[in-house]
C-alpha cells in the first residue's frame, strides 16, 4: 500500500456534473483521470498504471463509483454513486477509502448532480405487477 503523501494541493471545490466526470475516465491521454467518493472528486492520474484505460481499478475512473468501493467489488453494476444500501461493514470500507483517497490524492471538486442516495436502487427495481 501506498504511503499517504505530505505535498498535496489545498482541496479545490470545483463542480462537475456526472457528464463532465465521464470525461475523466483515463480514456484521452490528454486529460486527467479522476475518481469521485461520496461526491468527492480525486485526481488519481500519477497511478495511471492503476486506473487508466485498461487496468485493473479503470471501473472506478470517470465515476462516483462509491457502492462498488464500499462493496469491494469490480463489477460494472456496482460502480455507482449511490451506497444508500451498504451494510455496516460496507459502509467502514467505503469510508476507510475516502480516508485512503484523502490522503493520497488531491481533491479536485464536487460532483454537483448526484441523484440522491436510494434513488438508483429503486429505479432498478422492477415495478410490481
Amino acid at each position: 500500500m501506498q504511503p499517504p503523501k505530505t505535498d498535496l494541493a489545498p482541496p479545490r471545490d470545483d463542480p462537475f456534473t456526472v457528464e463532465q466526470l465521464k470525461q475523466y475516465d483515463g480514456s484521452d491521454p490528454s486529460k486527467p483521470i479522476y475518481v469521485a467518493i461520496k461526491g468527492t472528486v480525486f485526481d488519481v492520474t500519477r497511478k495511471a498504471d492503476t486506473y487508466g484505460k485498461g487496468k485493473s481499478y479503470n471501473i472506478f475512473a470517470g465515476k462516483d463509483a462509491s457502492r462498488a468501493l464500499g462493496m469491494s467489488s469490480l463489477k460494472d453494476e456496482d460502480a455507482v454513486s449511490d451506497y444508500s444500501t451498504l451494510s455496516e461493514g460496507d459502509m467502514k470500507t467505503l469510508n476507510d477509502w475516502f480516508d485512503f483517497f484523502s490522503k493520497r490524492y488531491n481533491i479536485v471538486g464536487k460532483v454537483i448532480d448526484l441523484p440522491p442516495q436510494g434513488s438508483q436502487a429503486q429505479s432498478a427495481t422492477p415495478a410490481a405487477l
